[in-house]
């Protein structure tokens, strides 16, 4: 059974992507780096997973046909 919370792991990265992504999530260090990008890949995961729920629903109205006709 894998092991949960923190673990250490040694991975190998482009160090030019980690500088990019420090300074557009303007995060501290790379492991805080790593870890918002983690968690930003997860909430896009459940954005798409809700919109996909409700697509061709009622919850969600053309805002732009309305304006068309006009």
């Amino acid at each position: 059974m894998p092991k949960r919370g923190i673990v250490r792991k040694n991975v190998r990265l482009t160090q030019a992507k980690i500088d990019k992504a420090k300074k557009i999530l303007g995060t501290a260090t790379e492991t805080e780096t790593i870890e918002e990008a983690l968690d930003l890949v997860v909430f896009r995961k459940e954005v798409l997973d809700g919109l996909s729920r409700i697509a061709g629903t009622a919850s969600v109205r053309d805002v732009f046909a309305d304006v068309e006709g006009a």
